[in-house]
């Protein structure tokens, strides 16, 4: 039993957002410091940062108008890290929070399930929500030919309460409200999107979900935060992986799109 989320539904609109966000921090230093919430709806999107980075208005407000689209009343509050965690990471990477993490192999169910969330995506770009439990599809699209998809997936509950418009005019979108979309059976005590590489949210999530692929097995692990190693890695290796797995796949707001089971 699965659920996935496409990139225009407004919880993930909200992730892209953030990770928009820390793509700018990114273009700014080699290794900025950020976390960023997002929430989103009914023609407002507000957004507060902690960063060593200090953001343009405007290109966060291009960023926002880029991706939920334009028109939306934006306010954006800015703040620095706190000092005592910004210390943290002057020498290096170190461990930047306290966390639990367990990367779980994806199941067939769940890839087929992704598969046909991004054919639909790819089609009709608009909000949608997916379900598939054993023998039983539940495709909601937004904006969609109902027509069309009965014909494509003949055994589908497809829209339960008909056609409906999507987006954050319906609904209200905030940042890593879509975990269990984003990683199928793998488990996060915090959330994988909006933060930098040093945040093991990040870091561990990816890393444990990578091995967990790699073995077929499920991966557990925590760290505190200052931790030098996890799983008897160097964290600073750790962070590399992720960058890495970041980087292959366009950065943080590409990342955001499907989340880690793509």
């Amino acid at each position: 039993m699965y659920e996935k989320v496409n990139p225009s539904h407004p919880d993930k609109v909200a992730d892209r957002i953030a990770g928009a966000i820390v793509d700018l921090a990114y273009k700014a230093q080699k290794d900025p410091k950020v976390a960023v919430e997002v929430l989103i709806g009914h023609g407002h999107c507000y957004i507060i940062t902690e960063s060593s980075v200090e953001f343009d208005d405007n290109d966060v407000f291009n960023a926002v108008n880029r991706i939920a689209g334009p028109g939306l009343e934006m306010e954006l509050v800015q703040n620095t890290q706190d000092a005592h965690l910004s210390a943290n990471q002057e020498d290096g990477f170190h461990c930047g929070d306290n966390g639990i993490f367990k990367g779980v192999p994806v199941t067939e169910e769940q890839r087929k399930l992704t598969s046909i969330a991004m054919s639909i995506h790819d089609k009709y770009g608009c909000d949608g929500k997916y379900i598939l439990d054993g023998d039983k599809l539940v495709i909601c699209q937004s904006n969609a030919q109902e027509a069309e998809l009965m014909f494509l997936f003949p055994k589908a509950i497809i829209n339960p309460l008909g056609f409906w418009t999507g987006g954050p005019d319906v609904d209200s979108g905030a940042t890593n409200r879509k975990l269990g979309s984003d990683m199928a059976d793998s488990v996060t005590g915090g959330g994988l999107h909006g933060k930098d590489l040093s945040k093991a949210d990040v870091s561990v999530n990816i890393y444990a979900f990578l091995k967990a692929q790699r073995t077929g097995k499920p991966v557990e692990l925590s760290c505190a935060i200052g931790d030098d190693e996890i799983d008897g890695k160097a964290y600073s290796e750790i962070v590399e992986i992720a960058r890495s797995y970041i980087k292959s796949l366009g950065g943080f707001e590409k990342f955001a799109e499907w989340g880690l089971v793509r």
